[in-house]
């Protein structure tokens, strides 16, 4: 199997398996409370925090210099704000006239969010493959752990709408894909130069840093005010510096 091929499917089995292991808890659970979702939204912030600053950029760094390593990474920051900004447009439309029921249409529009988002990741895993293969592993194991709040958030309100339990977990799943093709770009891209493989590994870096920073913690924050989004926050960074360590 070739390597271009290899990354591709690790790409897609990350997020696959991330937002669908995420969906299926969401299912057993049911109804999660919002102090655990709190906690499990941080864990995942403080997992992308440790990969991003103490294993993603230094790498980028390491390979293309830091100018490059920061072009990329506000790139990054650029490119998902205007992905949000489509986002809010689009969702207008899509509340007035998909669905009455308001969770199933929260549901749908976390989806899309995730979707979007999960492009970048697989950029890194791609990307990350390219300069080392551990690396592109270390990267697909971190981002799948990741992933699994994306999918209780997910999947939740579906439930609680009323959606059939097989439908919500196959969307969870659907929306986990996107990894596979950000992983392909990165790949191909990645084996143009090394100077690519800088800027794609800065770009994944600075998305998932803003996508850490203003949606994970803040809504970790707005879900429970007590200390077990900043404990779950501080358990997910020692986490990640332990896998970043063992990988």
């Amino acid at each position: 199997m070739s390597n271009f091929l290899l990354s591709t499917i690790i790409g897609a089995s990350a997020g696959i398996v991330g937002t669908g292991l995420g969906g299926a808890m969401a299912f057993v659970l049911e109804r999660p409370g919002k102090r655990f979702l709190s906690m499990l939204l941080s864990f995942s912030s403080g997992l992308m925090i440790a990969v991003v600053c103490f294993d993603l950029l230094p790498e980028a760094f390491e390979i293309g210099g830091l100018f490059y390593g920061l072009l990329g990474t506000a790139l990054g920051v650029v490119a998902i704000i205007v992905c949000e900004e489509f986002i809010i447009k689009r969702m207008s439309r899509i509340k007035s006239g998909y669905s009455s029921n308001k969770y199933i249409q929260t549901g749908i529009l976390v989806g899309i969010g995730i979707a979007l988002h999960n492009i970048p990741e697989g950029l890194a895993i791609g990307s990350g493959f390219t300069a080392r293969m551990s690396y592109g592993w270390e990267l697909a194991l971190i981002i799948a752990l990741h992933d699994i709040p994306e999918g209780v958030a997910m999947v939740t309100p579906m439930i609680i709408g009323g959606a059939g339990p097989f439908k919500a977990f196959m969307a969870a799943v659907a929306a986990g894909i996107p990894t596979g093709i950000g992983a392909m770009i990165g790949y191909l891209l990645g084996e143009i130069s090394p100077l690519l493989i800088c800027i794609c590994l800065g770009f994944a870096g600075g998305a998932m840093l803003y996508i850490t920073c203003n949606d994970l913690i803040p809504e970790s924050k707005e879900l429970h005010g007590g200390r077990g989004s900043t404990i779950g926050l501080i358990v997910g960074i020692m986490a990640g510096i332990l896998i970043i360590s063992a990988v």
